[in-house]
């Protein structure tokens, strides 16, 4: 019998992964991970602080805990939080120093969820590691999962071939409402649980008071970008990304103002009319940190700039052993410092990291 160590987070998700692994004829144990410190932080000053806000930590380890116990699986717990601080959240805070907008959650499946966790259940005798995530894996290839509605694919996008050869992704062919039927079926706590929302380290907390305790606060100028005119202040460059409207403080203007880009060495925020306006439109960007898993010389595919965003048709010219040319049609808020994922179809053929957005073969000037 093959034994499978479930990454379990006291969500609906892992634990209907785990029923479908057993009934799959698997030996199935569980893995808790605890990747971040609820009780203390330390402030833009290394000084500990106490984190005040309520945190679902402990409560989602107790889900946990009882899901296993009812399905009579075996569950241990790891804490990661060093390596958590040290792969992704230095990462989040430099990315968020350079006026960028990381996706830690991509980083931490790469460097926790998908390393660190694999060599943990290495350790309990696994033959195979699974998760919650929606995605399929056909041939040792990663494609979008079933419900493209909750797929994850995105997420792990950055994985290679070599992190995928012993991983199982059970939820990839059913669909969410299906996975909520399963978990109320046999009865769990996690059953009408809530989904988890926002970047996990944080989970309901307010963002500005959390990443306050980091990083200082900046106040500088909300400048339109077409007149130059001062139309009031921001609360620092690392609040706001390309395309938001909420959250801008200008006053009483009738006009609907969105973020278009940010000037680090001024500390300005860049903003204009309309959610159509030409700032917010690019037709190419460069990206770095690649991950291709094909061998395949890849010129054309489709591509997704955001989680949320479709996924539209693109040209890739080689620049480098690093960095590649990502050419489309006019498409709207590709920003610095999110993930450019690749696609052949539902074929997830790897990723990159926004390094520089451009419009007629220029790099945009308003933007990091």
């Amino acid at each position: 019998m093959k034994k499978v160590i479930v990454g379990v987070s006291g969500g609906v998700d892992s634990s209907v992964a785990l029923i479908l692994l057993k009934n799959q004829g698997y030996e199935v144990e569980g893995l808790f991970m605890r990747n971040w410190d609820s009780l203390v932080n330390n402030d833009i000053s290394g000084n500990p602080t106490l984190d005040n806000e309520i945190c679902t930590q402990e409560q989602d380890y107790n889900d946990a805990k009882s899901v296993c116990e009812k399905l009579g699986v075996k569950l241990h717990r790891v804490d990661f939080v060093k390596e958590y601080w040290d792969y992704v959240f230095t990462y989040f805070l430099d990315e968020l120093k350079k006026g960028r907008t990381p996706n830690p959650d991509v980083m931490c499946n790469k460097y926790i969820k998908f390393d660190l966790f694999l060599k943990e259940a290495e350790k309990f005798g696994a033959d195979y590691i699974a998760t919650g995530h929606y995605a399929r894996l056909i041939d040792g290839k990663l494609y979008k999962a079933i419900d493209q509605n909750k797929d994850q694919s995105y997420f792990l996008s950055q994985l290679s071939n070599k992190q995928l050869e012993n991983v199982l992704f059970p939820l990839g062919e059913i669909t969410k409402d299906k996975v909520r039927e399963i978990a109320k079926e046999y009865d769990l706590v996690t059953s009408d649980k809530k989904d988890s929302t926002g970047i996990c380290f944080i989970g309901e907390r307010n963002f500005k008071k959390f990443l306050s305790n980091y990083l200082p606060n900046i106040p500088g100028d909300i400048v339109n970008i077409d007149t130059n005119e001062i139309l009031g202040k921001h609360i620092g460059l690392m609040y706001y990304t390309i395309g938001q409207r909420r959250g801008l403080d200008v006053g009483g203007t009738k006009d609907k103002l969105f973020v278009v880009g940010k000037n680090l060495d001024k500390n300005i925020l860049y903003v204009a009319e309309g959610e159509n306006n030409d700032y917010l439109y690019s037709d190419s960007c460069i990206i770095d940190n690649i991950v291709l898993n094909t061998n395949d010389k890849i010129t054309n595919c489709n591509a997704k700039f955001r989680y949320r965003s479709k996924d539209v048709p693109v040209t890739l010219e080689k620049i480098n052993d690093k960095e590649i040319l990502v050419k489309y049609e006019d498409v709207k808020g590709v920003t610095p410092g999110q993930i450019c994922v690749l696609y052949d179809k539902d074929r997830c053929l790897g990723s990159g990291i926004i390094k520089e957005v451009r419009k007629n073969n220029e790099k945009l000037w308003y933007l990091l």
